[in-house]
């Protein structure tokens, strides 16, 4: 199944091959954030959304809350489980909004879907756009050097249309700007078993060339990727969460 062909024919099952994600924590880890390097502003977009699960907790915490997300039945699902938000279908690389916001969010290494560096400087000049003074910029990423192209994480979860489990792991050849986030989906009904892969082409960035990027716009916090703690970046650890605010 190439391309995003599982963001369209298996949109229905999005949230169960996200299953094993806590996005209270995310979310919480971000209104901490927010209150500790943004402008204390409440409106919220999140680039990204797929089915709006993050949406729906920046809601919950009192956040005037909406995302965008190129794929239609995603955000479908999104304003079902967010009517009181906007949604809208646009590409993050190249989007508008009406009113400048406060903060800012690409959550599960999303921003890495920019594909390649001259998109993700399009990407974040348009948040820049997007942000009012002060708003924060929120994100994780992994760095490319410390790929590990033999690592998968995987879990099960039941469905009424069977078994299914997911894995998933980044793939870096070690040289140039392109990464592979490899995906593995295997359905069992019964005694019958149906098997997917996919590969999408994302945007491989080291952290250093990532804060380049990002330092003309923002003032750059990296941090360890953990949603529990505040910690600043170690140096050696290749995922972190990265605040940044507009300068």
């Amino acid at each position: 199944m190439p391309g995003t062909a599982i963001y369209t024919d298996l949109s229905g099952y999005y949230d169960l091959m996200c299953a094993d994600i806590d996005y209270s924590a995310q979310s919480h880890c971000v209104y901490r954030l927010q209150k500790l390097f943004g402008n204390g502003g409440n409106r919220h977009l999140d680039l990204a959304c797929g089915t709006g699960p993050h949406v729906r907790h920046f809601i919950d915490a009192g956040f005037e809350s909406g995302g965008l997300d190129i794929n239609q039945p995603m955000l479908d699902r999104a304003a079902i489980r967010c009517p009181e938000a906007r949604f809208t279908r646009q590409d993050m690389c190249g989007f508008t909004v009406g009113q400048r916001v406060d903060l800012i969010t690409c959550f599960l290494y999303s921003i890495h879907y920019s594909a390649d560096i001259e998109r993700l400087k399009a990407c974040i000049a348009h948040v820049c756009g997007a942000l009012a003074t002060g708003g924060l910029f929120c994100f994780n990423a992994v760095d490319k050097h410390a790929i590990d192209n033999d690592s998968f994480v995987s879990h099960d979860a039941s469905h009424p249309d069977g078994l299914f489990n997911f894995s998933s792991g980044w793939y870096y050849p070690g040289t140039g700007e392109r990464q592979l986030l490899r995906l593995r989906i295997e359905k069992k009904t019964g005694g019958d078993s149906q098997r997917w892969h996919d590969e999408h082409p994302m945007v491989a960035v080291s952290f250093a060339e990532l804060s380049e990027l990002l330092r003309p716009y923002f003032e750059v916090h990296i941090l360890e990727h953990d949603y529990e703690k505040i910690l600043p970046w170690n140096g050696t650890s290749g995922n972190a969460i990265f605040a940044c605010v507009r300068t």
